[in-house]
């Protein structure tokens, strides 16, 4: 019996490596192919775009002015360009480049009206020269409606949560809305520090990377284009973060503090994880809750439950040097991302 030989084409190699890769269990497959196709090009767009625009923004005149009651250290931070944030328009260029989607629309549409917001508002500072910009209510009204138009343009959803299953589809849709607000604004809030939000939202974004895959028989449980898009937004961070480290040359503004909840809530409520947010954003949530605190309990008793707030300034005025606060938080949202795979693993 003679030998028959097969011809088997080049790409066969590298497809089947993919498919392998894919099949890796607890999401880690999507996220190496999702990190890969688009985390890569975007963080690479993004390191080589910083310096360009750093020096554009210092010929415009975008300096960040330090807020008048954070910690004196603060105040040799006033003269850093700002608004560097807009280098996160690279995550939703490259997603929607590799695939077209309404669902990657639809985060696009959300990060892009929550990019502007938060322009608006640094735009305002820098004219007034002052860390005040916009006021909490416009804010908080201008972000609902960037929510509602991404949950009309994202289509007809399945109303599930994970780990809990079908939910009446108003309830759905207003939690999203209030996953939207919150989240946004609880980044913006953990944008104290040089590289503080930057870093700790690298974690949450992919962990939700893996949720793309979980709870699903194929390789993606959702459209591909949501993990796509959650790498390139975690690619973009990390370019960010070659200027944004200490000590920095750019500070994201609310232009990125705000794109970046935007991203961070709109792919949570596209994964069907809104709920685990509390979990994987929990460096966030106890920012949020700091301030929430403290203003109730001035409020009430006149008293401060924290020597300042949000929570890393009561750590910096504790004696801890800014790089050993922002670390230190990096860790904990690292510890807390992890703990929510895993339960999002164990739940799904």
């Amino acid at each position: 019996m003679s030998d028959i030989s097969f011809h088997v084409p080049w790409w066969f190699g590298p497809l089947y490596a993919l498919a392998q890769v894919l099949a890796w269990p607890h999401g880690l497959g999507v996220l190496v192919v999702s990190l890969l196709v688009a985390g890569i090009p975007a963080f690479v767009i993004t390191a080589l775009l910083g310096k360009p625009l750093i020096d554009a923004l210092r010929r415009a005149a975008a300096r960040q002015t330090a807020y008048e009651d954070a910690p004196a250290t603060h105040q040799a931070k006033t003269g850093t360009p700002t608004m560097g944030g807009v280098l996160f328009a690279v995550a939703p260029l490259v997603a929607l480049a590799l695939y077209p989607s309404r669902e990657t629309l639809a985060l696009t549409v959300l990060v892009v009206a929550c990019m502007a917001i938060g322009a608006w508002d640094d735009l305002m500072s820098i004219r007034q020269q002052k860390n005040r910009g916009l006021r909490a209510l416009p804010k908080f009204a201008l972000t609902g409606v960037a929510a509602v138009a991404f949950l009309a343009i994202a289509g007809v959803q399945s109303t599930t949560l994970l780990g809990i299953g079908p939910v009446p589809p108003l309830l759905w849709y207003a939690l999203s809305v209030i996953v939207v607000l919150s989240t946004t604004h609880a980044v913006n809030l953990t944008d104290g520090l040089d590289g503080l939000a930057s870093g700790t939202i690298l974690p949450p974004l992919l962990v939700l990377t893996c949720a793309a895959a979980i709870g699903g028989s194929k390789p993606f449980a959702v459209s591909p284009g949501i993990p796509l898009f959650a790498a390139a937004t975690a690619g973009a961070v990390l370019g960010f973060l070659v200027y944004n480290r200490h000590p920095a040359r750019v500070f994201m503004g609310d232009t990125g503090s705000l794109a970046l909840g935007g991203a961070l809530a709109g792919v949570a409520i596209l994964t069907r994880t809104q709920l685990f947010l509390l979990l994987i954003g929990g460096v966030f949530a106890a920012e949020t809750l700091s301030v929430i605190i403290q203003v109730a309990s001035y409020k009430t008793t006149r008293r401060r439950v924290f020597r300042m707030s949000p929570l890393h300034h009561h750590f910096e005025l504790g004696g801890w040097p800014e790089t050993a606060v922002t670390s230190r938080f990096w860790l904990a949202s690292l510890l807390l991302s992890l703990l929510g795979l895993a339960l999002i693993t164990r739940t799904a």
